[in-house]
């Protein structure tokens, strides 16, 4: 039997979409955002300065969203659906989390294309944890999670196999 501490759960799932500047097109990527998930969005904003692409800190440049628990596993189900459940060995870091892109949004399995919207792409960020991960959000003793209790590459993998059924390829 297992040890209940030490199974891997999602923490949160983040979908991300960069546009690159603000207005028409930052608007479009939020609607396409929140039409695939059902929640509202928030933007983002650009942290450093590339006079070349007329970028500066503050300039809202992207939007996202965050879900957590059955729906954060409802989604990755669907957008792992758009990847035909495949993933790389090179989406997961050595903390336990991973990513990967969606070139299309109307790849996602029953979502239909809307002309005004156009065709957009978007990353969706998976953070896993285990039991014991409280720790580094608590307000009083706030630590660093010790290692015994860190996700590692292979956790998540296994993990994703387990309950997912994803197939890793490289």
């Amino acid at each position: 039997m297992e040890n209940p501490n030490k199974s891997v759960r999602i923490e949160k799932v983040v979908i991300n979409m960069g546009v690159g500047q603000p207005g028409d097109e930052l608007k479009k990527g939020q609607k396409i955002i929140e039409k695939i998930t059902g929640r509202k969005s928030i933007q983002t904003k650009a942290k450093v300065k590339l006079p070349l692409w007329g970028i500066r800190p503050g300039l809202p440049i992207g939007a996202k969203v965050t879900l957590r628990k059955e729906k954060a596993k409802e989604f990755l189900e669907t957008a792992l659906k758009a990847k035909e459940n495949t993933l790389k060995r090179k989406n997961f870091d050595f903390m336990g989390n991973f990513g990967f892109g969606i070139k299309e949004y109307i790849d996602l399995p029953g979502t239909k294309y809307d002309p005004n919207l156009g065709i957009k792409g978007f990353n969706v960020l998976v953070s896993l944890e285990k039991k014991g991960y409280r720790i580094k959000r608590r307000k009083i003793d706030t630590k660093k999670i010790p290692k015994k209790l860190r996700v590692t590459k292979e956790e998540a993998i296994n993990f994703m196999k387990k309950e997912f059924g994803v197939t890793i390829d490289g």
